[in-house]
């Protein structure tokens, strides 16, 4: 299967929206109506009869309300009260996927939704007062159809200018409100009870100010926050109007190449010069760099005869010392060492041990100094992160002694600089930018940013927004941010002003107060459901530069089957389309999707080099377990 546009905002249509306005007139009607009657029957029973009651008086209303109840009970009915005006809306469903039959149809004419503080997602009883509070959280009801936490993972869509709202509960729905202020109470609604299902904490600038802080105001409250470093003077592009089209309007992504590989791909390792590399359960297969994308050479390294075994499945393939070496990081190993494979030769020539003061130690990541240090012939030291450690190591003997793999033990690495915090770190994924600084990912959601010179204190602590941060990665000038969570990408602009007047980023110096907000890339609620089993995003990163002055043009991320690329350019331009009558954090959905026919195993652009004449960006190369894809991104003429 080829590139694929994603889906589009689907109106709800025509005839639906008659049949709607319809229904709407008749239960207005049939208040009115019900109104009328009711307040006939309150009149007071002392009044003169009317000419055309024949004489007769009303009948008397029953003595009290007891005799009234008693009469309902006896009649042994079901009765439920119809739900308030704002509180109800049209309920629809879209169905049959993506495919020509796709549509929205009328699940419900009149449904009424509600937010339920609960302890049991799947519970129909909403008698929660014996629970305990510490154990509960929001969940949004809606008819008797759908009973759903509030969370990321619903990837609600708000429609200000339909009245409407959709989001995913197996299966994907749309709210349509009669009015504004049915439509504004539920967004409202809906966003309190997010944060406090994210945070624990009510929705109040209290705690706003608490989880965020004082200088992070326009994460709290975006709507005041400084967008003018969002508008950078080095993105010229952004001055042009065009620069607010959509992606899917004004480049074609073109698939080049396909090839089968002889087993399953686990890694995927792009070299900035001849070769690209696929990582499998035995070997390597190399792949010739061309400006089309790679192409496989026929050429297979086995890994040597005892290495097989804890090469599988490997968590990291790195590329060294001009691309002649690779590090290979697995989790089999059992203290999660790494072995050094000599590419040329095909034989691994050192198997490394974590080590600190006598003591083995486990690195969770590896990652090479800088933007383009595996480009370095003589580049000898890496980066390593686990937990609560972000250190650098060194492969060099101290001894100077040349290592014999025949000896009983493995070498250790130097251990050349580095950090042990004591606790609360909860270090996930790192990354570099061309300078070496250095950029963290956090379980509880916070992005620390650390200088090349230290790593003992973070210069900058961005908050997290709730969710944990998987994989992150910075441009080469790093002065952007991308993390990945498993239902958004947050991206930070790094930069701020000093009070010399000086522009600096974030690695540079602490910040201050004046920060930016983030923006959010998500999925529109159809693509998210359409996305496949695994639906979490995974890895995404910026277009590969590795020249000061060049700039990253576009953004990468997978989701199950997904490959989602971001036109970089329209997500930093303030007035795209996609940020109007937005409330809260910006979000982007203006994207292009690359659909594969098995959950894809990553999604990188090659280097810059390889951008040809007359595109705006190197291609995309895809990879699945048995498969791998290069796609050229071209503009339309």
């Amino acid at each position: 299967m080829g590139a694929a546009h994603s889906q589009e905002d689907l109106e709800i249509c025509t005839s639906d929206e008659e049949e709607y306005e319809e229904y709407e007139e008749r239960r207005d009607g049939q208040e009115e109506s019900e109104d009328e009657d009711k307040f006939e029957d309150s009149r007071d029973d002392t009044l003169a009869p009317s000419p055309s009651s024949g004489g007769r008086l009303p009948k008397p209303p029953p003595s009290s309300l007891d005799d009234v109840d008693a009469k309902l009970k006896s009649l042994k009915l079901k009765y439920t009260p119809p739900p308030s005006t704002q509180n109800s809306a049209r309920l629809f469903r879209y169905i049959n996927g993506n495919t020509p039959k796709a549509k929205w149809i009328t699940a419900e004419k009149f449904a009424a939704y509600s937010f339920v503080k609960t302890s049991q997602v799947n519970e129909e009883d909403d008698d929660d007062k014996n629970q305990d509070s510490e154990n509960e959280w929001w969940v949004l009801k809606v008819g008797g159809k759908i009973r759903e936490k509030v969370s990321e993972e619903m990837q609600l869509k708000a429609y200000k200018d339909q009245r409407r709202v959709d989001f995913v509960a197996r299966g994907v729905w749309a709210l349509k409100f009669a009015t504004a202020e049915g439509f504004a109470a539920i967004t409202n609604s809906y966003n309190s009870c997010l944060f406090e299902n994210n945070h624990g904490v009510e929705l109040n600038e209290a705690s706003k100010a608490k989880i965020f802080g004082k200088d992070f105001i326009g994460w709290a409250n975006p709507e005041a926050a400084d967008d003018s470093m969002w508008e950078d003077a080095d993105d010229i592009l952004l001055k042009s109007p065009q620069s607010a089209t959509p992606l899917r309007d004004a480049q074609d992504l073109t698939e080049a190449f396909e090839e089968a590989t002889s087993e399953g791909i686990h890694s995927l390792a792009l070299g900035a010069l001849d070769n690209s590399f696929l990582v499998g359960d035995s070997g390597i297969q190399v792949f010739k760099n061309m400006r089309q994308g790679i192409q496989g050479k026929g050429v297979f390294v086995n890994f040597e005869a005892g290495y097989g075994k804890a090469h599988s499945a490997h968590r990291k393939a790195l590329l060294m010392r001009a691309e002649t070496n690779m590090l290979l990081m697995s989790p089999m190993s059992q203290n999660r060492g790494i072995h050094q494979l000599d590419i040329e030769t095909g034989k691994v020539i050192s198997e490394w041990k974590f080590e600190k003061d006598g003591v083995d130690i486990s690195m969770s990541d590896i990652t090479n100094d800088g933007k383009g240090a595996q480009l370095d012939p003589s580049a000898s030291t890496f980066l390593g992160l686990d937990n609560n450690r972000l250190c650098r190591w060194d492969m060099r003997d101290r001894y100077g002694m040349v290592q014999d793999l025949a000896a009983a033990s493995a070498p250790v690495l130097n251990w050349a600089q580095g950090h042990q915090f004591s606790r609360g770190t909860n270090f996930q994924c790192f990354a570099t930018t061309g300078d070496g600084s250095i950029v963290v990912g956090s379980l509880d959601g916070k992005i620390r940013l650390y200088s090349s010179n230290t790593m003992r204190q973070a210069k900058t602590a961005f908050p997290g927004l709730g969710a944990p941060v998987t994989h992150v990665d910075a441009t080469f000038d790093g002065k952007w941010i991308v993390g990945t969570t498993d239902t958004y990408l947050i991206v930070i602009c790094t930069l701020f002003t000093d009070k010399a007047g000086k522009t600096k980023t974030g690695f540079e110096g602490r910040m201050g107060n004046k920060i930016a907000a983030p923006r959010l890339l998500k999925l529109r609620p159809l693509d998210a459901h359409l996305a496949g089993s695994n639906k979490k995003f995974r890895n995404a990163q910026f277009s590969w530069v590795t020249e000061d002055g060049k700039q990253e043009r576009h953004v990468v991320a997978t989701v199950g089957k997904f490959s989602v690329i971001w036109n970089f350019q329209q997500v930093k331009n303030g007035s795209h389309e996609c940020y109007h009558e937005q409330e809260g954090l910006k979000k982007c959905y203006c994207y292009k999707i690359v659909l594969r026919n098995e959950s894809i195993v990553d999604s990188r652009f090659m280097n810059d080099n390889f951008a040809i004449s007359g595109s705006p960006e190197a291609p995309l190369v895809i990879a699945t377990p048995m498969k791998v894809s290069s796609f050229s991104l071209s503009s339309k003429r």
